[in-house]
C-alpha cells in the first residue's frame, strides 16, 4: 500500500516513479486521484448529515415539550432524510474505497531513484568488478546435473516418478553436502553476522502473502491448500476471477437493457427498471443462483458498482461506460468472495514461496518500540514455487525447481535512511558466503523492470557456472521500504522527547534476501570444484560439517 496523501501532494512524484517502473503505469494515479476524491467527498457528505441528525434529534424533544408537534415533524422527517444520506454515502464510501483499495493492492512498488530504468535482465548494471576469478579447467566441464547422475546421488527420474518435472532426489553423500551448506550458512548468518534463527511454519495464509506482496496479483507461482489437500493456487485464483466475470457480466448486461430502451444516460432510475427486465441469477455460475439471499447480495454489490459511476460524476456516456465495465473496471471485494466461500478462505493455506513470507509477518500488526530496532531474523526453509512464468527455461537439473532448499535473511529497521544501509550490510552478509566457498561472483543492480514488484532496490548476486560460462543468479537482496509495512500494519514508536511525550508510531521499513539459495550452491560446487575424473572436492568451509571428507566420489 501507499500514502495516499503523499499521493495526493506529489502526484508527479508517484507517476515518475511508476512509469520508471513500467512505461505507462504512472497513468494509473489519475484514477487513483479520482477515486480518492469520491471518498473523501463520501466521508465529508456522512460526516455532515451525521451531524444534522445528531442536532435535529435534540431538538426533536424540545419541540415536543413546546407543544410544537409542526415542528416536532419536520425535525423526524430532517432527520429520517439524514439517515438515507448517511446509508447512501456509506455505500458510496465503501465502493469508492474497494476500487481503489483493487487499484493500490495491485501496484508494485515505486523505484529508488538510482534504480536504472529498463524492462529486464539486459538493463542490470554490474556493480565493480566482481570476485573471484572463474577456473581454468584443462579437461571437459560437465554440468552439475550429469556431474551428480554419474556419482549416483543425484536422481531426477525417480523423483519424477513420485512428483512430476522439476524435482530432484539427492541421496548419500550429496545429500549430506546439501544439508552442509544448510547448517554453514546458517552457523555464519548467526554467529558472525547476527541474524536470530528462527524455525517457521512452512504453510501460511492468504492474508500472510497479501502482507509480502505475493498476493494478490502473484498467486500463479504458488501452491495452496485447502482442508488438507494440496492444489495450484489457480483453483482459488479462477473462482475469484469468475465471480468478478459474473458481476461484470451482469452489469453489461443492465447496461444494454438501459440501452435498448432508449436511455442516453446511466440513473438510479433506470438501473432499478433493468434489474426488472434482467435476471440475476442467470449470471451466477454456481448453486448459489438459487439462493435467494446470495442474488440479492450480488444485486447489491452490483448496483453498488453502477450507482458509484453515477455519485462519483466522472461523466461517462453510457456507450463509455459499458467499455469501462467491460475491460473489468471493479475487481471483485474481498468481502463478496468470502460471502461466496465463507469458511473456506479461512483455512486456505499456501506453501510458502521464500521463508521472507513467515519472517516478516513476524512484525505484522505490532508496534516496536525503538530501542529493539534493528531486527534481523533468518530461516533455512523449503519453498514452494510453481514456476508458472519459466516454462522451457532451465528444464534440465537444479537451477529451477517446484522444490528447493533457501537460507533467507528479514531485517526490520526504522527508516530509508537504515534501510539503505541495511541493504549494503545484507548484501554484504549474502557475499560472505561466497566468498568463504570462494566461488567467484559478482554483484547487479537490478533495473526497475526486473526488480520484484514489493521492492524499491535490489541486488542479485550471480555466480560463475563453468558449464554454462556465465554468471547465474544465486542470491537476490532487497529494500521494500514501507511497501510491506503498511500492508501488514508494522510499526514502530520513536522514543519519547520533550517536543513529543507521546510520539506517533510509524511504518518500519522491510529488507529481505537470500543468504543463499542452498541448492544452487550446491550446483556451483559441483560445477567450480569438479575433477577430470567425475568427483567433486569438498571446500575447506564444509568440511568440518561433512565430517572431515574432502573428495565425493
Amino acid at each position: 500500500m501507499f500514502d495516499l496523501r503523499a499521493i495526493r501532494e506529489n502526484p508527479e512524484a508517484f507517476r515518475a516513479a511508476w512509469n520508471h517502473k513500467k512505461a505507462g503505469l504512472g497513468n494509473i494515479v489519475d484514477d487513483i486521484l479520482a477515486h480518492d476524491g469520491a471518498l473523501r467527498k463520501a466521508v465529508t457528505d456522512k460526516q455532515e448529515a451525521e451531524a444534522a441528525r445528531n442536532a435535529n434529534s435534540k431538538l426533536i424533544g424540545k419541540a415536543k415539550a413546546s407543544g410544537d408537534e409542526a415542528e416536532a415533524q419536520r425535525l423526524m422527517a430532517l432527520v429520517a432524510e439524514a439517515k438515507e444520506t448517511i446509508e447512501a454515502a456509506g455505500e458510496q464510501e465503501a465502493a469508492a474505497k474497494q476500487l481503489m483499495d483493487d487499484i493500490l493492492f495491485g501496484l508494485p512498488n515505486r523505484p529508488m531513484e538510482d534504480v536504472p530504468e529498463g524492462d529486464d535482465e539486459e538493463a542490470n548494471v554490474q556493480q565493480g568488478n566482481g570476485w573471484g576469478t572463474p577456473r581454468t579447467f584443462d579437461f571437459e566441464v560437465k554440468d552439475h546435473a550429469d556431474l551428480g547422475e554419474a556419482l549416483g546421488m543425484m536422481d531426477f527420474e525417480t523423483a519424477a516418478k513420485m512428483s512430476g518435472a522439476r524435482f530432484v532426489l539427492l541421496s548419500g553423500k550429496l545429500a549430506r553436502l546439501e544439508r552442509a551448506l544448510s547448517a554453514f550458512m546458517l552457523d555464519v548468518q548467526t554467529e558472525q553476522n547476527g541474524y536470530t534463527e528462527c524455525s517457521p511454519p512452512l504453510l501460511v495464509r492468504d492474508n500472510a502473502l497479501f502482507g509480502t506482496g505475493q498476493l494478490p496479483k502473484f498467486g500463479e507461482d504458488l501452491f495452496s491448500g485447502v482442508f488438507g489437500g494440496i492444489e495450484p493456487v489457480e483453483a482459488f485464483a479462477e473462482a475469484k476471477s469468475r465471480v468478478n466475470l459474473d458481476l461484470n457480466m451482469y452489469n453489461l448486461s443492465l447496461l444494454e437493457s438501459i440501452k435498448n430502451v432508449g436511455e442516453p444516460t446511466l440513473t438510479q432510475e433506470n438501473i432499478e427498471s433493468a434489474e426488472k427486465r434482467v435476471i440475476a441469477g442467470d449470471y451466477i455460475w454456481d448453486k448459489r443462483s438459487s439462493d435467494p439471499e446470495f442474488v440479492e447480495s450480488f444485486k447489491r454489490v452490483a448496483r453498488r458498482r453502477l450507482n458509484y459511476l453515477i455519485d462519483a460524476e466522472i461523466g461517462f456516456s453510457l456507450s463509455e461506460l459499458w467499455k469501462r465495465v467491460e475491460g473489468g473496471i471493479a475487481n471483485d471485494p474481498e468481502s463478496q468472495i468470502r460471502e461466496r466461500f465463507g469458511d473456506k478462505i479461512g483455512s486456505y493455506s499456501f506453501l510458502i514461496p521464500t521463508a521472507e513470507v513467515p519472517l516478516t509477518n513476524i512484525v505484522a500488526d505490532t508496534i516496536i518500540e525503538a530501542g529493539y530496532l534493528p531486527r534481523r531474523y533468518t530461516a533455512h526453509t523449503p519453498c514452494f514455487r510453481s514456476e508458472a512464468g519459466s516454462a522451457g527455461r532451465d528444464t534440465k537439473g537444479m537451477i529451477r525447481l517446484h522444490q528447493f532448499n533457501k537460507v533467507e535473511m528479514v531485517s526490520v529497521v526504522r527508516d530509508e535512511a537504515e534501510g539503505l544501509a541495511e541493504l549494503e550490510r545484507m548484501t554484504e552478509c549474502a557475499e560472505g558466503i561466497l566468498e568463504a566457498l570462494n566461488l567467484p561472483y559478482r554483484r547487479m543492480l537490478l533495473c526497475a523492470g526486473d526488480m520484484g514488484a514489493g521492492a524499491r532496490k535490489t541486488y542479485d548476486l550471480e555466480v560463475w557456472l563453468p558449464s554454462q560460462n556465465t554468471y547465474r543468479e544465486i542470491s537476490s537482496c532487497s529494500y521494500c521500504g514501507d511497501f510491506q509495512a503498511r500492508r501488514m500494519n508494522a510499526r514502530w514508536r520513536p522514543e519519547a522527547s520533550e517536543d513529543y511525550p507521546k510520539p506517533k508510531p510509524e511504518y518500519v521499513h522491510t529488507l529481505n534476501g537470500s543468504g543463499l539459495a542452498v541448492g544452487r550452491t550446491l550446483v556451483a560446487i559441483l560445477e567450480n570444484y569438479q575433477n577430470e575424473d567425475g568427483s567433486i572436492t569438498v571446500p575447506e568451509a564444509l568440511r568440518n560439517y561433512m565430517g572431515g571428507l574432502e573428495v565425493i566420489k
